[in-house]
């Protein structure tokens, strides 16, 4: 523990996830210790982050603007709507210059543990965007654990009343990985998913 500030500082980002204490402390420590480090720039740029960005009013991703750039990007193939779980998920699968649609962001997954339910997540925003007739596939694009799969079984029953193809990711094993360290599910979801050569 150390006094004053500095613990304070380090207790602040110890509260962002997927940061522990030691990372924390590490992170102080390197502001502390360089004199080049520009406080007043990363203070400016969370200040603006804040007072800036929003939520895109189609899609929900992260935007400046009332639209973020893919739902105004006339090259976009609309009858493809890929769902995920938050905003860093479409910035992963861009990564992949693979998909050419629009995105749907839930803001979140299924959890009862944690107290989300269905009523809690962008899904009645998602069926309005669905209604006009536009959209033949939607993508399931959650994570593979226990809240994101049930995301994506409420989401396929719910999809199944409309006249839309509903597809979820395929999983399996990583490129590079071992068979030997792979989990039961995973090897499982592999065979699953397995295609012609």
């Amino acid at each position: 523990m150390y006094d004053g500030i500095v613990q304070d500082l380090i207790d602040e980002f110890g509260r962002l996830p997927g940061i522990g204490p030691k990372s924390a402390q590490r992170i102080a420590f390197h502001i502390l210790q360089t004199p080049s480090f520009d406080v007043s720039r990363l203070a400016q740029l969370l200040s603006e982050l804040r007072e800036r960005v929003r939520f895109c009013e189609i899609c929900g991703n992260v935007s400046e603007q009332t639209q973020c750039s893919i739902c105004r990007d006339p090259r976009r193939d609309r009858t493809f709507i890929c769902v995920v779980e938050d905003a860093k998920d479409v910035s992963a699968i861009e990564r992949t210059r693979e998909f050419r649609g629009l995105y749907h962001v839930l803001g979140g997954s299924i959890s009862p543990m944690a107290g989300i339910g269905p009523d809690d997540l962008r899904i009645t925003q998602l069926m309005q965007r669905l209604a006009d007739g536009t959209v033949v596939e939607v993508i399931l694009a959650t994570n593979p654990n226990l809240e994101g799969e049930a995301t994506a079984t409420y989401l396929s029953r719910l999809l199944r009343t409309l006249e839309i193809s509903v597809t979820r990711l395929a999983s399996g094993l990583p490129v590079g990985g071992d068979l030997e360290y792979a989990d039961e599910v995973t090897l499982g979801r592999a065979f699953e998913g397995r295609r012609a050569v």
